[in-house]
């Protein structure tokens, strides 16, 4: 007999795959689903199980560490993948499945079009991740994009979701499943929505000049874009956009505070002293200035923390999301890693 932590944990397994089936996030015998017992031990589905009808032996204790365990023959083939989350990040929980609508979606559109505040907040830039084979082969390319996102797209496959409950990773994918829809109903209404749907955003990324990242410099060219900024100008006269956002570079002592009066930015301060505050380590912000990461989607997803309430802090989320938007359009040193190119429109340097 199974007690305590892992029978409650084995129960959630089969209540979200029972969850899942009912909602046609998955049929037959596709997807699979994992849960962390301990640092080194994983409960995970067998190959060929139905999510929607488990049975007790169909779920697997798995110990990283034991080699035995790892060649167990009725590990799905998507096991690398778990195993590689578990070992590169904290999460509890993984959800492997193939959305019927997220698949079709993505097959002939390159990226999410997003239509509401509410698929912009939670899901952000969605990355998409190429796939050449039934299986994910390259696990470690789904790994850098949960880097980014919670939520990676396995293109022709089907989506990867990754949480700390079971819950959070379903809400993820079903945030995601009504994008898609509201989507293809807008398309419906109007022909070409996702031609030029966010044309507006589309910067111009060719400056000469690319600043260390979070360097006074950098943070001074962010300051002069949005004191420039007609949209932003116009919405922070609008909403009244007046308070003080710091952010904060964690491990080395950084921080600006923006202070912020009808939408401009009258001055710039070296302190966090402020009510609301942004922090995140390295990795996490030189996504946010490659435009790779939304910092409001960072702070629901748990990878930037933010001090004061979002809640009242979504007030200005319309200009806030212009303001995120103009970081990107400021080239940034990159700090190189061997053998890596640097992303578009920005440069490798040596810390060294």
């Amino acid at each position: 007999m199974i007690f305590g932590k892992e029978k409650s944990i084995r129960d959630e397994i089969v209540n979200i795959g029972k969850k899942l089936y009912e909602l046609r996030l998955v049929v037959g015998r596709s997807g699979n689903l994992s849960a962390r017992l301990d640092e080194n031990t994983i409960l995970i589905t067998a190959t060929g199980s139905s999510l929607g009808n488990l049975s007790p032996d169909e779920i697997i204790k798995v110990d990283l560490k034991d080699e035995e365990d790892l060649k167990n023959k009725r590990l799905t083939t998507e096991f690398p993948l778990h195993r590689m989350v578990y070992e590169n990040f904290p999460h509890k929980n993984i959800i492997h499945c193939h959305p019927t609508l997220i698949n079709a979606y993505f097959a002939v559109c390159p990226e999410l079009k997003t239509l509401t505040f509410e698929s912009k907040l939670y899901l952000g830039n969605i990355p998409v991740v190429e796939q050449e084979t039934p299986a994910i082969s390259k696990p470690e390319l789904i790994i850098e994009a949960l880097k980014a996102s919670n939520l990676v797209v396995a293109k022709n496959h089907g989506v990867v979701s990754v949480a700390d409950k079971f819950s959070d990773c379903l809400y993820f994918i079903e945030t995601l499943e009504e994008a898609v829809k509201v989507a293809a109903t807008a398309r419906l209404f109007k022909k070409d929505v996702l031609d030029d749907l966010d044309k507006a955003l589309k910067e111009n990324l060719s400056q000469d000049v690319a600043y260390l990242m979070f360097s006074k410099e950098h943070i001074q060219a962010i300051v002069d874009l949005v004191n420039k900024d007609e949209f932003i100008a116009k919405k922070g006269g609008e909403l009244d956009l007046t308070l003080q956002l710091a952010i904060k570079l964690d491990g080395h002592n950084q921080a600006y505070k923006f202070n912020f009066e009808k939408g401009r930015i009258v001055r710039l301060d070296n302190d966090e002293d402020a009510p609301y505050m942004i922090s995140a380590p390295t990795g996490a912000w030189e996504l946010v200035f490659l435009g790779k990461l939304d910092p409001f989607v960072a702070v629901m997803q748990g990878k930037m923390k933010l001090k004061g309430e979002l809640g009242k802090l979504s007030r200005w989320y319309v200009p806030f999301s212009r303001l995120f938007e103009l970081f990107k359009q400021v080239r940034i040193n990159v700090p190189a890693t061997a053998g890596s190119p640097a992303p578009d429109g920005h440069e490798r340097y040596d810390p060294a």
